[in-house]
């Protein structure tokens, strides 16, 4: 029987903010080695049709099965909450694992009485996955949603905090921090963008709420997973490898923002997934 455990994780994300969720992965399973695809060249999916999302999603998780992954890590809020269904399927004896789920386990854990804010992309808050998640968890749970857009834009930019971040921060956070309604006690970043702006958010949001980012929680699931199917490494891990479908340059560049530590563009590749 092939041993399975030495091999890599996979993360795909529409562009550089899934590194926020490898940066957790990287902390806490030290021994594993990683590739980590971003979709740069049709950033971004919040906006973009299910069927369109998924048929991306797709494209990204056959990519990196080429790389012999062990498990794929869909780091996308949007991408997992449209195509979790089409990705098992596809990869089918691979295991899949999105950010919705650990995400609303950790809002839920946050929130006793139960009221709950989740920012995110167009995409993820017209599907209602986090809601449907948390209230799967928390049957009562107060849930208000809010699409925030151009928080991608920014992060994308690196354009994370100053003026311009805080002033975009307060135009989507006040219709969810009115003062005539009971404030939410957690605030889910809803996409693995936003946490490149958790510091602004926080700041409008005020000290009361708790910031929810599924990247930890997310990175504990993966953890169980492995254990629980024999796929931890057992061996060192190798440096992580990039991939990006546009502009790898600016991928380094700007990556070191989410992932938090240097990115070499030698260690960047350009593909393209039409071609795969």
């Amino acid at each position: 029987m092939t041993d399975l455990s030495n091999r890599p994780i996979g993360v795909f994300d529409s562009g550089m903010g899934g590194l926020t969720v490898m940066r957790a992965l990287m902390e806490r399973l030290p021994n594993e080695s990683f590739v980590y695809l971003g979709d740069t060249a049709r950033l971004p999916y919040g906006s973009k049709s299910a069927d369109t999302v998924r048929r991306y999603a797709v494209q990204c998780a056959r990519a990196l099965m080429k790389y012999d992954i062990k498990v794929l890590v869909v780091a996308c809020n949007t991408a997992s909450a449209t195509s979790l269904p089409a990705l098992t399927e596809a990869l089918s004896p691979t295991p899949v694992i999105g950010v919705i789920e650990p995400g609303a386990d950790a809002a839920v854990a946050a929130a006793p009485s139960g009221r709950i804010a989740v920012i995110a992309t167009e995409g993820t808050v017209k599907g209602g996955a986090y809601e449907r998640a948390i209230h799967a968890r928390n049957p009562s749970a107060s849930v208000t949603q809010q699409p925030c857009p151009l928080f991608v834009a920014l992060a994308e930019e690196g354009l994370t905090d100053g003026p311009i971040a805080e002033l975009v921060a307060k135009r989507y956070l006040d219709p969810l921090l009115a003062r005539d309604t009971a404030q939410p006690e957690c605030l889910v970043l809803g996409c693995t963008h936003f946490p490149a702006l958790k510091d602004v958010i926080a700041h409008v949001a005020g000290p009361n709420i708790r910031l929810v980012d599924s990247a930890a929680t997310t990175a504990a699931a993966v953890e169980a997973l492995l254990q629980q199917n024999g796929l931890a490494a057992n061996g060192a891990s190798t440096p992580p490898r990039f991939l990006a479908t546009d502009a790898p340059e600016r991928f380094a560049r700007v990556g070191e923002i989410f992932l938090g530590r240097k990115i070499s563009l030698d260690a960047v590749e350009q593909i393209d997934l039409q071609q795969l």
